[in-house]
């Protein structure tokens, strides 16, 4: 690279936006062919439009737009990709009505196609002489193909401005997106994981299709589906939410489609269901893979007809909803199993998205945590509490079996039991430094086991942990959580009273 070549290079480093990019560019060319008049074009619509100018009148020359049906000089660069000298006058290319309104005319007039690294053509650069005779700039075949140089050279920075721009534009949007879910149940770290899922989430709301959420519980599922809401066309309409493992069947049906007065025992008055109250928004189905047979028949028709009919009634509403769907469960292992409809999994599944685990972005860890401490210390009207390395390293090692929500949970328990400002590793409880010498003393495959080991527990700890992760895996339905301990409900309503369990403040 020649020593005029890299003068060039530092002249233009340091501009990012495109559009002082391509001024500094167009003055430095003007100054060395001592001229006085350029301009850069770009294809737009039907148009060539003169998106910078520089010079005599430049301020008339900028927003010109050239018809493509008509020839002109810049046309004729941006389709051949060539460079060309065109005298103004005696150049059948020349597209004088540009000038009309311009008291100093074009006499000569140097054309460069401006082409990015991945090969396309971005548009053209003019250099004008307005000089009587054209006689100012230098037409040396040597020159010239120096200037070729450096405006390859100019491309490539323009090149680099434009994707540093979509860089920025889209770290905003995923600024906003993360700004938008910090303020709810769940926050987004900055691991690459977990960004990945924004970004789909993100194309997804520019259509209607059906989604089909699936990870482990408390990975964000419900917060997922909103920020596909509020970023779809239907942000302004309703966005209602029907978990359909936390009711009866017969009382999920009478929510989903609605009924009419007496059409069974209680039914005093008509009632609305979910997906005509949601018409023209979004309906978000968490834990699908629950939903009976009968009602995955139903929910089949609102797929497919777009109506619904409410219970007793014989006559059906069309309805204009979006569904999105989530789930904890394998749903092809439900359909082998002959639980759940295959031509339903299909309609639903139109796009899918998997939710990471908590351990498969401990990136977001230290971020999460510091998160729910200040959210929490400002709630409770208390001192802001740091972590220290030590501790931090057992919260990045541990498994969380309940994701995100055990996480949250845990900032609660450990700032009311932690008397310090610092929570250090001894705060925590005896289990995450168990935990963390078993993850050492894995074999070649460096799984973790599925469940920390016992030693290190006192009888209350073990119990107490135990009733936690099973209400975590159970999302706090108490009475699933204590048929899987094989209790009755008030036994094991009993035990979470006497080891200070409760939704709030654990």
């Amino acid at each position: 690279m020649s020593f005029n070549q890299i003068n060039f290079l530092k002249m233009l480093s340091g501009e990012q936006t495109p559009d002082k990019l391509l001024l500094k560019f167009l003055l430095l060319l003007l100054e060395l062919q001592s001229v006085e008049r350029g301009s850069i074009w770009i294809k737009e619509g039907d148009d060539y439009v003169c998106v910078e100018a520089a010079g005599e009148q430049s301020e008339q020359i900028k927003g010109i737009r050239v018809p493509q049906n008509k020839p002109s000089i810049v046309g004729w660069v941006i389709e051949n990709r060539q460079m060309t000298i065109a005298e103004v006058g005696k150049d059948s290319r020349h597209y004088k009505e540009a000038e009309d309104d311009l008291d100093v005319k074009s006499n000569l007039i140097l054309g460069f196609p401006l082409i990015l690294r991945d090969n396309i053509v971005y548009g053209a650069v003019e250099i004008i002489d307005t000089s009587a005779g054209g006689t100012r700039m230098n037409l040396d075949e040597q020159y010239l193909e120096l200037l070729q140089n450096l405006v390859d050279i100019g491309s490539i920075a323009l090149a680099n401005s434009v994707e540093y721009m979509d860089k920025v534009r889209e770290n905003k949007e995923l600024k906003h997106t993360l700004k938008a879910i910090t303020h709810e149940d769940l926050v987004a770290g900055p691991g690459e994981a977990f960004i990945q899922v924004l970004k789909l989430a993100q194309s997804y709301a520019g259509t209607d299709y059906p989604v089909l959420l699936t990870g482990e519980s408390g990975t964000g599922k419900e917060v997922i589906a909103k920020e596909i809401h509020r970023r779809s066309a239907r942000a302004e309409k309703p966005f209602l939410v029907q978990n359909c493992s936390a009711i009866p069947r017969t009382l999920l049906a009478s929510e989903m489609f609605g009924y009419k007065k007496g059409a069974f025992t209680g039914a005093y008055k008509d009632k609305v269901g979910l997906f005509e109250a949601a018409n023209g928004g979004t309906v978000f189905l968490d834990e699908i893979g629950d939903m009976s047979p009968d009602l995955q028949a139903s929910l089949l028709r609102v797929l497919q007809e777009g109506e619904v009919k409410p219970l007793g009634g014989t006559a059906t509403k069309k309805v204009d909803v979006r569904i999105i769907s989530a789930t904890n469960k394998d749903l092809q292992q439900s359909i082998s199993e002959g639980t759940f409809r295959e031509d339903l999994y299909f309609r639903i599944n139109v796009l899918p998205l998997r939710l990471p685990p908590l351990r498969e972005r401990p990136e977001d860890i230290p971020y999460l945590t510091a998160h729910f401490i200040k959210r929490e210390t400002m709630r409770l009207g208390t001192p802001l509490k740091t972590v220290s390395s030590e501790a931090m390293e057992l919260l990045v090692r541990h498994p969380w079996h309940g994701n995100i929500r055990e996480l949250e949970n845990f900032v609660k328990q450990v700032l009311v039991s932690t008397g310090g400002e610092e929570i250090t590793a001894q705060d925590l409880p005896p289990f995450f430094q168990a935990g963390a010498e078993a993850v050492a003393e894995t074999g070649a495959d460096g799984e973790a086991p599925q469940h920390p080991p016992l030693e290190g527990y006192t009888w209350e700890e073990l119990e107490k942990d135990y009733i936690l992760r099973l209400l975590e895996k159970n999302k706090w339905v108490i009475t699933r959580a204590a048929e899987e301990a094989g209790l009755n409900r008030s036994t094991f309503d009993s035990r979470m009273k006497r080891l200070g369990i409760r939704k709030h403040a654990v």
